[in-house]
């Protein structure tokens, strides 16, 4: 992955594990693996642990001590109301981005795509 999608990864991560997290209750282990079976494969799991020891603080999240085979009990992150929401506003901010951008990206296809749209070109002339 490069500098820019690891940048852009860093503002949509919180985002991404609470989506997770709305599927099914999971340990940061689980959460780091799945993410770099889908091809996030430079996510360090230290950064997940942090970011669930974040969303815990905010409390986004219900933790469950689990007993696990090999040392100490694994936390075990549920999702909880306050998260899901926090989700729901993810996903709306998401969604109105993502279309911005994607206007955006439209714009750079069509000829006269360096034009400011007219709303733009009046005021500029107004300074």
């Amino acid at each position: 992955m490069g500098k820019q999608a690891t940048e852009m990864l860093k503002g949509t991560l919180e985002g991404i594990v609470l989506a997770i997290l709305s599927g099914r209750p999971a340990y940061g282990y689980e959460i780091t693996s799945w993410l770099r079976e889908q091809g996030f494969t430079d996510i360090a799991e230290g950064t997940i642990y942090a970011l669930l020891v974040r969303i815990e603080q905010r409390g986004l999240v219900d933790v469950e001590k689990v007993p696990s085979e090999k040392g100490p009990p694994r936390k075990v992150y549920s999702l909880n109301a306050r998260g899901r929401d926090s989700l729901d506003e993810f996903w709306s901010t998401w969604s109105f981005l993502a279309a911005r951008i994607e206007q955006l990206h439209d714009l750079q296809q069509f000829p006269g795509a360096d034009e400011l749209p007219e709303s733009h070109q009046s005021h500029e002339e107004e300074k």
